[in-house]
């Protein structure tokens, strides 16, 4: 899939096990597909590792954060980064 990107680094506490943060775009993408995607990567991933969400789609400010909560994620970062652009990080547990 093109819409997403990889990187490996440490824990910050200090942990042995690399993790993985994933950065998937789904600007452009209408609702519900952000989160379909969303949905779809971090399944994929292993505890502790973050899935970046970049999306321009409104309902999803609601949504993803919505989802992230009922399956027990924590989201560790939201924020805007445009007129209609958002960035949510959103952590496996």
């Amino acid at each position: 899939d093109n819409h997403i990107r990889t990187t490996t680094g440490c824990k910050a506490d200090g942990r042995k096990r690399d993790y993985m943060k994933q950065v998937l775009e789904t600007n452009g993408l209408v609702c519900p597909f952000p989160l379909v995607e969303a949905k779809d990567a971090i399944g994929e991933m292993g505890n502790g590792d973050e899935l970046v969400i970049n999306f321009d789609c409104t309902q999803a400010t609601e949504a993803i954060p919505q989802w992230a909560a009922e399956n027990g994620y924590p989201v560790t970062h939201f924020d805007r980064t445009g007129d209609a652009s958002w960035t949510i990080t959103v952590q496996k547990a």
